[in-house]
């Protein structure tokens, strides 16, 4: 397992949940939501430099059957935006296929409804894609997803 902080970006048309890892890379937690539109990929770079990220994992959503939708090329788009403002194979794109499901169950069965689970369940699919991502980094010993290139 490769030691320093990640962050988690899962990428809406509304919001962009953001998590973060320890330096450890042992548990993801919630960190912001930032706004989709103007000024976005500035602010996940100014994430990045202000935690020291070494790299940040985009969800990539893929239907159960692994087809790639309107939200998947939105999501590559965004990851090649970021990449091409950040050190080259900083940017990973990792099978994000269930994780704002998973996010709103647990928020669900932890009490929080309506309007303050709007809030965060961003924030909440973007700490579960990132520890996924950590969790197979560290059973394959290999850093998780695909990397994205810049377009320049």
């Amino acid at each position: 397992m490769r030691d320093g902080v990640r962050l988690g970006v899962d990428v809406g048309s509304v919001r962009i949940g953001v998590a973060r890892c320890d330096p450890g890379g042992l548990l993801a937690t919630p960190l912001e939501t930032v706004r989709s539109g103007r000024g976005d990929v500035a602010r996940i770079v100014e994430l990045v430099a202000e935690h020291q990220a070494i790299e940040v994992v985009v969800g990539l959503p893929t239907s159960l059957s692994g087809r790639e939708g309107p939200a998947a090329r939105s999501a590559r788009e965004f990851a090649a935006r970021l990449a091409d403002r950040l050190p080259p194979e900083t940017v990973r794109l990792h099978d994000e296929r269930l994780t704002t499901v998973t996010a709103e169950s647990g928020l669900r069965a932890g009490g929080v409804r309506g309007k303050a689970r709007r809030a965060v369940v961003d924030q909440a699919a973007a700490t579960v894609l990132l520890q996924a991502a950590l969790d197979v980094e560290r059973l394959t010993g290999r850093p998780p997803g695909e990397i994205v290139r810049g377009s320049s």
